[in-house]
């Protein structure tokens, strides 16, 4: 029998729940196999509904048991049971409901709801997890406190842990315990979890803003504590810097984190409980690389600010998930900026937006950050929900100001503290507290799609005028054709030939002291005029990235190159890099595709130079400077995408680069190369991203590059510097890397998050038979298809960081990947939903490539069953 189609959810048909919970009372009989739950919940009727003398619960692979109302065995002719449902009739309208059910956690691999992970059980609730767990009314908006007790036999889980305070434990005649625990704060059911294993315990203690001292403790196998230093200190930071700057204390007496080595997730804000992947947890210099340490640090910041923006006020429907999740994302690159560097924080999370977010606008699964539809919730965990809308954030608190922000942001805590919000909820709190009109604003929820903001100048000499026309539009999205005006907030400068900024003056002002300008583009097209300017400027337009837009401006490569080096802005030098860069590359791929042959330009060549050997330069900014665009994002410049060329004029700039700067290179190599111990501070972070990103150029010097890199590997003692040599040899064939990656899986094999390291090094080495080794890696005895660690490291990173394996010309690479989905389909269908996505972009690229991955999607498409995740973002991209 042919399957049933999902069918969409609409944010239009939101109802508010027919019944509303006062308290939860969750019993659980602990094993792999089979675990018994008993959930005891009181249930009252929302006046504001309809009563038709029914209770729908929501309840997914559960095995019933008993089901008592009121103390009363319910009949079954009252008791109707579906795929999704348990739906009771003749309920009154305030009562008592007692299930008992069974899980079986040791065969969930969908890692949704109660399964195992090692040789422990956790949760995973959101989105809709709680329903794998017991029936229940599984949605946001519905709100209680809860309380726990958890039973477990005493050798195999004898730490028992779940959301709020411990209130009582003991011993069982049978060889097990209990523990009961208490949640005083009302939450929604996606934040239920626990914890039953036998795990060791890192513990610290903070005491808050008032006075109270609160516990906090990181729960991990006994042979990684001491990898938690690293994550403890990040969390106390974080506890500080958001009292600090929103004045926001923790509230309970105990704040937990546990680590997960098989988690779908990065981590998940669990009150009181955050359940962590294990690489955002362990941490030190031999495992562990800067970036891992930033991301450490990132993600421990994220999860614990969730405990205001995201638990005490959280969200009434998973359509207003940005208001969490967005929310919660800005907040946390602010954090991060604070700790380190504001410039280089704003530089890695715009090229997250570029290459990652830019992609989805352009692609068959386009959606607003507050979606109107969707089949699975799960497919719009995405980099528009979570990163656009950091952006959008950030532009509110552009137009607001610091201390404008933070009155609406104070605002918004006092009004819905304990409540199940809305955007619309935000917004309005964002303009009575700043005294702002977000009404057009409110278009960057609604609308999906990159707009592309259009920038031309006129300069007089004889009036001394210098305009700048902003034009603005936005390209159809699916569901979408036409778009009303974004309110585009624009950051500009003009520079004069000596790169000092000018004082901006708009004529109806009598004195203009400024020379940084915040303009407000809320309309198809204005112009921006500025009187008292002696010489034609260079403008220095969309500074510091305020607002998520595709910037079109016509400037030469000589004033790119002038802007690379002159400009004030340390974001905006970046970016006339990377502009320069791409112009530079584009003309490359079409002189390769009717074989000509490129020539890079002097200027280019001089201004990379300059930026290399500038001592005054930090050498984290240059390191950002000197690496090129993603052959990706450099492809998603073009209307057709041609891959091939696109990865053969990367190549040969690199090369070229190589070659015409290798003295500069190898002297600053030498310069920043250290046998310092390691320690993660700006400085040395700087010194080792400086250092290994001229080591990507030198390797491409045929013999000398290897030799220097393998040195490298052979005397580094820290992971950065030891990944940095891979990376840079994975770019080449030579036997150095054969040696090199041999040598890393021998001495790292027993450690999974190294290992995730090396699974990923060979599923991106830029070779035609990649797909080849990746075939075969995936029967390695460190692979396993049941790890999402493992399946993103390796089959993830080669569809999506790949261009030259996953596109080989024969579809090979899109065949291997369909296959996985197809496996991963009955595994772990979340997974596999994330694992198609690059094969939807088929309509993007030249006819014969579109057609061999469309022919892949079709196939996915016709397996029986597919799961809901997988079906909606295929058919989204065939239909």
């Amino acid at each position: 029998m042919k399957q049933k189609n999902p069918r969409p959810v609409y944010l239009k048909n939101y109802e508010p729940p027919a019944f509303g919970v006062e308290q939860i009372d969750l019993r659980f009989e602990l094993a792999e196999g089979r675990t018994r739950v008993i959930a005891h919940t009181r249930f009252r009727r929302n006046r504001a509904t309809e009563s038709d003398g029914r209770i729908v619960l929501d309840g997914r692979g559960l095995e019933p048991g008993y089901l008592r109302l009121n103390g009363e065995d319910v009949p079954d002719d009252r008791i109707e049971r579906t795929e999704e449902q348990l739906i009771i009739s003749g309920v009154p309208d305030s009562f008592e409901l007692e299930v008992e059910n069974f899980v079986f956690p040791g065969r969930n691999t969908s890692l949704e709801g109660l399964f195992k992970t090692g040789a422990h059980l956790c949760t995973q609730c959101e989105a809709e997890g709680f329903r794998k767990i017991t029936y229940s009314l599984d949605r946001p908006d519905v709100m209680a406190p809860y309380s726990v007790t958890l039973i477990g036999d005493r050798e195999r889980y004898p730490v028992l842990l779940s959301n709020g305070d411990r209130i009582g434990g003991g011993e069982l005649a049978d060889g097990r315990h209990w523990v009961r625990w208490k949640d005083p704060f009302r939450k929604p059911s996606y934040l239920f979890a626990l914890v039953a294993g036998d795990l060791c315990c890192l513990e610290d203690k903070i005491v808050t803003m008032s006075g109270r001292e609160v516990l906090l403790q990181i729960y991990v196998e006994e042979h990684n504590v001491h990898k938690c230093a690293h994550a403890m200190a990040a969390l106390k930071q974080a506890m500080r810097w958001d009292e600090e700057k929103y004045g926001r204390e923790y509230d309970l007496n105990t704040y937990m984190i546990v680590a997960a080595d098989d988690f779908n997730m990065g981590a998940m804000e669990n009150k009181g409980l955050n359940i962590f992947n294990s690489k955002f947890v362990l941490a030190d210099p031999e495992t562990a690389t800067d970036r891992d340490y930033m991301d450490i640090e990132t993600v421990i910041g994220h999860e614990y600010f969730h405990n205001w923006t995201g638990n005490r006020v959280t969200c009434r429907d998973w359509f207003q998930l940005t208001l969490k999740e967005g929310l919660t994302v800005f907040r946390d690159q602010e954090f991060s900026a604070d700790m380190h560097s504001v410039a280089l924080k704003r530089i890695d999370d715009v090229k997250i937006v570029r290459s990652r977010q830019f992609a989805e606008d352009i692609g068959p699964m386009a959606h607003p950050i507050q979606p109107h539809s969707y089949m699975e919730i799960q497919n719009f965990y995405t980099a528009t929900v979570y990163v656009k809308g950091a952006e959008v954030i950030r532009m509110i608190k552009r137009l607001a100001g610091e201390n404008g922000f933070r009155r609406g942001m104070d605002l918004y805590f006092a009004t819905h503290d304990g409540e199940a919000v809305t955007t619309d909820d935000f917004l309005r709190a964002m303009e009575q507290g700043a005294g702002l009109d977000l009404k057009a604003f409110r278009r960057w929820f609604d609308q999906a799609g990159t707009p592309v903001l259009s920038i031309s100048e006129e300069y007089d000499p004889e009036t001394r005028c210098y305009a700048l026309r902003g034009r603005q539009s936005c390209p159809p999205t699916p569901g979408q054709p036409d778009k009303k005006p974004f309110h585009i907030p624009i950051e500009v400068a003009l520079l004069d030939g000596e790169g000092r900024e000018l004082p901006l003056q708009l004529p109806d002002e009598d004195i203009g002291n400024q020379t940084r300008r915040l303009l407000e583009l809320d309309e198809p097209e204005r112009v921006f005029r500025f009187v008292h300017i002696d010489e034609k400027p260079v403008p220095s337009v969309l500074r510091g990235f305020t607002a998520p837009v595709k910037l079109d401006i016509e400037r030469s490569e000589a004033e790119l190159a002038f802007l690379m080096i002159y400009d004030t802005d340390p974001f905006s030098r970046w970016d006339a890099g990377q502009e320069l860069a791409l112009k530079i590359l584009l003309r490359f791929v079409d002189t390769l595709k009717t074989n000509g042959k490129p020539e890079l330009p002097a200027d280019y060549v001089e201004a990379m130079r300059r930026m290399l050997t500038d001592a005054h330069n930090d050498p984290a900014l240059t390191s950002r400077t000197l690496l090129l665009p993603l052959e990706d994002y450099t492809a998603d410049r073009m209307d057709v995408i041609d891959i091939e060329p696109v990865c053969n004029a990367h190549r040969f700039v690199r090369s070229e680069l190589a070659s015409r700067l290798a003295d500069d290179l190898r002297r600053v190599y030498n310069q920043h190369d250290s046998d310092r111990p390691y320690k993660f501070d700006a400085e040395s972070c700087g010194r080792r991203a400086l250092c290994n990103t001229c080591l990507s150029y030198l390797v491409q010097l045929k013999d000398e590059g290897p030799r220097i890199a393998f040195e490298q590997f052979q005397k580094s003692d820290n992971m950065t510097d030891q990944l940095g040599v891979l990376q840079a040899l994975n770019q080449v064939r030579c036997p150095e890397r054969d040696e090199a990656l041999q040598v890393f899986y021998e001495r790292w094999k027993e450690d999974p998050l190294v290992t995730d390291k090396w699974l990923a090094i060979h599923a991106t080495a830029p070779f035609h038979d990649t797909v080849d080794r990746v075939r075969s890696l995936t029967s390695h005895a460190a692979f396993d298809v049941r790890n999402p660690n493992r399946v993103r490291s390796l089959l993830g990173r080669f569809g999506e960081a790949n261009p030259v394996g996953f596109h080989r010309a024969d579809g090979e690479g899109y065949r291997f990947i369909a296959d996985r989905v197809i496996e991963l389909n009955s595994i772990n269908p979340q997974i596999a939903a994330r694992l198609v996505s690059p094969l939807t972009a088929f309509r993007r690229h030249e006819p014969r490539r579109g057609a061999l991955m469309r022919s892949e999607l079709e196939r996915v498409r016709a397996q029986e069953p597919l799961a809901k995740n997988v079906f909606e973002v295929v058919t989204k991209a065939l239909d």
